[in-house]
């Protein structure tokens, strides 16, 4: 038996599928882990059943008479989890002293103080929010470097390009011989629909995803092509590359994650079954390789591979997202904001598919870019733009002054 103290894991976000998915690793680990906190936004009742299983020290929810209730209903069953409410207690278990690795697993903007708070606090951070990192781009990486922490990406094809490079990478500094990074795209549940088809798609059709099981928003972000978009810019300040070295091809059978070209013409690559555990694993057993649990890859069965250059006339969220990336600054920010209100709409009935990109060109448009300083610069940028696209959407008021 090892004498050896488990790691302390605060999973952001438990009761979505990178949470769940993140348990399930840690569970086949019991020796190796315990689980410090567990926060979920609405979803108290699942949230509930992970406190029961996993006894976590801390849990944190949205509002405190969701916190007041779940608390009470877990001293009934005999559970001492402290039960916390709002983004200060989501800052506060990810920053712990107690804590030692934090799975950043909560969707959109609303995860960028917690990743924030605990890159500071010099923490190993396991990033599947990208949002945070798009949002706040080389805030975020100074942050990691001033606080001592270490940045794992989780993200699959992130994870397979951190895989691929030299053993002594580390994030945000650029591996030496790296001539270009391709990240691979499943295409969505659309790849081979004509574009007039995608007038009259369904927020349920759109979030079937062929390979991947997500959460809605990120399911949309797929269909439309914006979650590659999106893992571009991550891409660039996690690699520290230029956006004109990253590149994306679609590959509907998800299987290679992602490649890197060398200068001398190798180029590699990481497969494996599209199961998030397998990121998660990695990131979390780093440097070394723990279970997953996750079937290995029958490479005869799969019997082949295909790669196919992206369609940038039916997904134009993917040019949108170059276009923010390369001109860095508040961009990303902009572009982050203005998605997740026109995927928002959409999922409530109020757009159409293929009105979200149009909304997102017209918000991008219409902002001045600005340096990003301090999350004052990065929070100002992102409330601009969700007023923006919600006085477009005919939700709001149209915004008074200059652009963010």
């Amino acid at each position: 038996m090892s004498t050896v103290a488990p790691v302390r894991v605060a999973v952001l976000g438990s009761t979505g599928s990178i949470g769940v998915s993140t348990l399930d690793v840690l569970a086949r680990h019991p020796d190796r882990y315990a689980v410090a906190a567990l926060t979920a936004h609405t979803n108290v009742e699942r949230l509930r059943e992970q406190c029961v299983r996993f006894r976590p020290e801390f849990a944190v929810v949205s509002g405190a008479v969701a916190a007041a209730r779940l608390e009470q209903e877990l001293r009934q069953a005999g559970i001492a989890t402290r039960v916390l409410a709002g983004e200060d207690a989501l800052c506060e278990v990810a920053s712990h002293e107690r804590t030692q690795i934090v799975m950043a697993g909560i969707v959109g903007a609303a995860g960028l103080r917690s990743s924030l708070a605990a890159a500071r606090a010099g923490k190993r951070i396991l990033l599947a929010n990208k949002e945070a990192l798009v949002m706040s781009g080389p805030l975020f990486m100074e942050a990691v470097r001033e606080g001592g922490a270490t940045l794992l990406p989780v993200d699959s094809e992130h994870n397979a390009i951190f895989q691929c490079l030299p053993s002594d990478s580390r994030a945000g500094v650029r591996s030496a011989g790296v001539s270009r990074v391709l990240l691979t795209a499943s295409g969505g549940p659309f790849l081979r629909t004509p574009r007039d088809a995608l007038r009259a798609v369904t927020a349920d059709q759109a979030c079937a995803h062929p390979r991947w099981v997500m959460g809605r928003k990120i399911s949309v972000d797929s269909a439309t092509l914006m979650n590659k978009g999106l893992e571009l810019i991550e891409a660039c300040l996690l690699f520290n590359l230029p956006p004109s070295q990253v590149e994306v091809v679609v590959h509907p059978q998800s299987i290679v994650h992602s490649l890197v070209e060398y200068c001398d013409g190798s180029m590699l690559a990481q497969l494996g079954n599209p199961d998030m555990r397998v990121p998660i694993a990695h990131a979390l057993g780093w440097p070394q390789r723990i279970a997953s649990g996750v079937e290995s890859l029958d490479i005869v069965r799969a019997g082949r591979l295909d790669f196919e250059t992206p369609d940038l006339e039916k997904f134009p969220c993917l040019a949108l997202a170059r276009r923010a990336a390369e001109a860095g600054g508040t961009a990303p920010a902009v572009l982050n904001a203005a998605n997740e209100i026109a995927v928002g709409a959409f999922l409530n009935g109020q757009l159409a598919f293929l009105e979200i990109p149009i909304i997102i060109d017209q918000v991008l448009s219409q902002h001045r870019v600005h340096s990003v300083t301090s999350l004052q610069d990065v929070m100002a940028a992102d409330g601009w733009a969700r007023m923006q696209a919600l006085a477009r959407l005919g939700l709001a008021g149209p915004t008074a002054g200059v652009c963010a």
